[in-house]
């Protein structure tokens, strides 16, 4: 064959060429174009040029065409599309049947007309109209640029177009089919986007609940402030129900709900992603159920269900549970207890699901108000006075200061496990305990009945995340001022007002301000995607990774003006962390919705580890576990160590998180129970004696030691749990409006360092400073001296008599 008649072989072959083949080679070319795409009747369609670029365009992605945004649709963001690598082709055992029929592909002249290809305006438009934007176009073309001049062989059909058009019988446009077969190859989500934005589809959330939709609910609204008795009547109705559930925020209001009801003769199980307890002796689930919203269930039939907090519908990692509740429980009866300014937006998501909303209203029972002065000064503590913080070092700091003041406080923040923070609770609220200040973050605002007089904010400034993930200092909104406020003075506590103040005089007005207005409307209700979505959409997308899939999940997802996807942050951090770990996907989802802080890298690290224990089928046994964690744990020298301990506590929460989950392989729930227990045992002490960790802690050298004689104050947390101990305590001060008392403690055994106060001299950087801060006088630098002599002198007298906390003498209230 002649190149004249090589550069026209096309026609050739369709005007009589294949008479003249011999039928192998005939039959050759026909099966190596049929598995192409079926090449062979798209050469006897072409009609050239552009028009047929865009016919053959048209025919072949049908599907791709409305993925363009229109019809009202949001485009894609398609920066999440990670295109596939496709390998360069090499020959297969019936050879090169393109070159065979044509001649070997010049790769230089190819290069040149496919970069033609790509410049071409009515190219560009054409690739958007089947959804590549300029972003898929252009990594579309790199790739198929590079796997044409990679390969050692292409497909005849292909190999035919290039070899015409590069002898001038052919247009640079009859390259577009192929390269959006390519495009679909690297790109497979252009190949069923309709499917893919059916999936994500989110803007009927009540129809996901057919069980609830087939009955009639009636829907009554519990609101009113903290300690307005909402919640109360709402529980009354639960408890006199034949059957109920109760959907709470926290494990410790469904503790608490769970308690009430056995206490009330109403048998009632608990469960929470950690924790299943049956009242039952055989197992049989009770007619009553105290669970975290997270756990209830949507297909149980109840009489009564109560939803707790329903203001965090709106929250933007944990907003989709109570969306979930709201709409998807089958009870016959559902009681709403939150603030009123979630009244619209639920009696808007009924109205959907044709159900009406009864709203009861309720008033405070006890009153509160503002101070006109703020506190200045930790000298005027009083008892019943909490002092909020927004984070670990201001707890750390003031609890610290509290103490040098001869006082106790009782420390509560979210990191502490349940059970420390309810005996921390019971500590400060027994009236025969010396310990009547407390220190918290706003952990306090929910599920646990403390007895406080006064709120005094340390500062109304507190971290938090966006709906982008994205962690910002702001001012505390409205809501959360009250919510933590309304602690104070609570009904049925022995103080009948309550009051609230600020730490620093600057911040009072801002806080009268922000109490002053009325809380912002929620509007929207979260939603998230569930496993099955996104096991439908790895069907069509079997090699992306889980945190593609739900990148592309909430990018295509379409949600009406009544609802927002939560934000997925967390999830995909953990989706990253195990992807090179083999998992099949309902596991690997499973993994990733397991509720840890990403901050806390031993936590994420143990994931990890039971990830890939997980991964090899071999089970995650009691021994196994407590060599990871290196059981048995001691108690806390310091502060390091007391923040490990509850990094552990979490560890083992997760480990029985998964064992509801995953029985087989997470075995020994019921002895990591029965150790965490222990732990807790042990954190508690660390809190207890919290003060002195923070003192052991803070060292010039930055290196943190303990003498091996530290004493730790014990006491008895709970029958069963620890045994009292008569330990050295250091003397405690009364309260005074002076500085009376405000001498720092050493712990017994350790050396004074260089630049400190040596008793016998009134001398040292140390001493001079605090003096000149007015922290110490020369007085009470006498007086410590003349203690530590007596001490180092031998005199029992000076430390047998103080071995016990003093007595609160704070100042009486008039």
């Amino acid at each position: 064959m002649t190149t004249r008649k090589c550069a026209g072989v096309s026609r050739w072959f369709l005007l009589g060429g294949v008479a003249s083949m011999s039928v192998r080679s005939y039959t050759r070319l026909l099966a190596g174009s049929l598995r192409y795409g079926g090449a062979v009747a798209a050469l006897g369609r072409r009609r050239g040029g552009l028009a047929g670029a865009r016919a053959a365009a048209s025919a072949s992605s049908s599907s791709s065409s409305s993925s363009d945004g229109g019809g009202g649709l949001r485009a894609p963001d398609t920066s999440l599309f990670v295109p596939l690598p496709v390998s360069p082709a090499a020959p297969g055992p019936e050879g090169d049947i393109g070159a065979e029929l044509t001649r070997p592909l010049n790769k230089s002249e190819a290069l040149k007309i496919l970069n033609k290809f790509y410049k071409r305006k009515e190219i560009q438009k054409l690739g958007a109209e089947n959804g590549l934007d300029a972003r898929l176009f252009h990594q579309a073309f790199i790739s198929f640029r590079k796997y044409i001049m990679e390969s050692s062989y292409l497909s005849p059909d292909i190999h035919i177009i290039l070899n015409d058009i590069c002898c001038g019988a052919g247009h640079v446009d009859d390259l577009f089919p192929f390269f959006m077969r390519h495009a679909k190859q690297i790109f497979p989500m252009l190949e069923c986007m309709d499917d893919l934005r059916k999936i994500s589809d989110l803007r009927l959330p009540p129809n996901w609940y057919p069980e609830a939709r087939a009955i009639q609910r009636k829907i009554v609204f519990h609101a009113g402030p903290t300690n307005s008795g909402k919640t109360y009547h709402a529980i009354q109705r639960y408890l006199a129900a034949k059957s109920g559930i109760y959907c709470g925020p926290l494990k410790l209001l469904a503790h608490e709900i769970f308690q009430k009801s056995n206490d009330a003769n109403v048998p009632c199980d608990l469960v929470t992603g950690e924790e299943r307890v049956s009242v039952d002796p055989e197992g049989r689930p009770a007619a009553h159920v105290a669970c975290t919203i997270e756990m209830c269930s949507v297909n149980t039939p109840y009489e009564v269900a109560v939803v707790d907090e329903i203001q965090m519908i709106k929250d933007p990692s944990r907003g989709w549970a109570w969306t979930r509740a709201l709409l998807g429980l089958c009870a016959e009866e559902i009681h709403v207890c939150g603030e009123a300014a979630a009244i619209n937006l639920v009696t808007e998501l009924m109205y959907t699901t044709g159900e009406e909303v009864e709203v009861r209203n309720y008033k405070r029972l006890t009153p509160i108000k503002v101070l006109d002065e703020a506190l200045q000064s930790l000298d005027k503590l009083c008892p019943g006075d909490c002092i909020v913080c927004f984070n670990k070092n201001d707890i750390y700091s003031v609890s610290r200061q509290i103490e040098a003041r001869g006082l106790e406080c009782a420390v509560i923040y979210g990191s502490l496990p349940p059970g420390t923070k309810l005996t921390q609770a019971k500590k400060f609220n027994d009236p025969d305990d010396p310990c009547k200040i407390m220190v918290a973050t706003d952990a306090i605002g929910m599920g646990l009945n403390l007895s406080l007089k006064r709120i005094i904010f340390n500062s109304l400034v507190k971290p938090t995340v966006n709906e982008k993930g994205e962690k910002e200092m702001d001012t505390i909104t409205t809501s959360q001022a009250l919510q933590i406020s309304g602690r104070a003075g609570r009904f049925s506590t022995v103080f009948k007002e309550g009051e609230v103040t600020t730490m620093h005089r600057d911040d009072l007005p801002l806080l009268k301000e922000i109490l002053s207005k009325s809380v912002d409307p929620i509007l929207t209700a979260g939603l998230h995607p569930t496993a099955e979505q996104i096991e439908m959409f790895a069907y069509h997308l079997p090699d992306a990774t889980l945190s593609n899939l739900i990148d592309i999940f909430v990018s295509l997802s379409q949600v009406d003006g009544l609802y927002f996807v939560c934000n997925v942050d967390d999830f995909k951090f953990l989706a990253d962390m195990i992807q090179h770990i083999p998992l099949n996907l309902r596991a690997r989802y499973v993994f990733c919705t397991a509720p840890i802080n990403k901050k806390q890298p031993y936590v994420c690290t143990s994931l990890l580890k039971f990830a890939r224990q997980f991964s090899r089928n071999e089970p995650l046994t009691f021994d196994w576990l407590c060599r990871h964690i290196h059981w048995p744990l001691t108690p806390p020298r310091n502060i390091k160590d007391l923040v490990h301990l509850e990094a552990v506590h979490d560890v083992l929460d997760l480990y029985l998180w998964l064992s509801y989950r995953f029985m087989d392989m997470f075995p020994d729930a019921a002895l990591v129970r029965d150790i965490q227990k222990e732990l807790d045992d042990i954190i508690q002490i660390g809190v207890l004696n919290i003060t002195r960790l923070i003192r052991a802690s803070q060292t010039t050298s930055g290196t943190v030691t303990v003498p091996d004689d530290f004493p730790l104050q014990r006491t008895t947390i709970s029958e069963g749990m620890l045994n009292a101990e008569d330990l050295p305590q250091a003397p405690r001060a009364p309260l005074s409006s002076g500085m009376k008392g405000q001498g720092q403690r050493r712990a017994r055994g350790s050396k004074a360092r260089p630049g400190e106060v040596q008793m016998g001299r009134i001398q040292g950087a140390l001493a001079a400073r605090l003096i000149q801060q007015g922290l110490l006088t020369p007085e009470m630098l006498k007086q410590l001296e003349d203690e530590w002599m007596a001490q180092h002198n031998g005199d029992a007298s000076g430390s047998s008599e103080n071995t016990g906390p003093s007595t609160f003498k704070g100042k009486k209230r008039k």
